[in-house]
């Protein structure tokens, strides 16, 4: 599932994003709103991630994504 089918189904993929990355608050959803550079932005604060490797494992995880 490609970053827009998240975007579009935010609200069924919050729980989904949460189960993923823990560190991410409820908050953090709310502001992420299914945008990617925000939640690549998050995971990079949350989690110290460099950019490369947050964008990447967003990206994989939307491929495994049935929402």
């Amino acid at each position: 599932m490609n970053s827009d089918v998240i975007k579009g189904n935010w609200k069924q993929a919050k729980g989904e994003v949460q189960k993923q990355w823990g560190k991410l608050t409820n908050d953090d959803l709310d502001v992420i709103n299914g945008e990617r550079e925000k939640i690549v932005g998050k995971l990079q604060e949350r989690y110290g991630y460099a950019k490369d490797k947050a964008e990447k494992e967003y990206d994989e995880w939307c491929s495994t994504q049935r929402v």
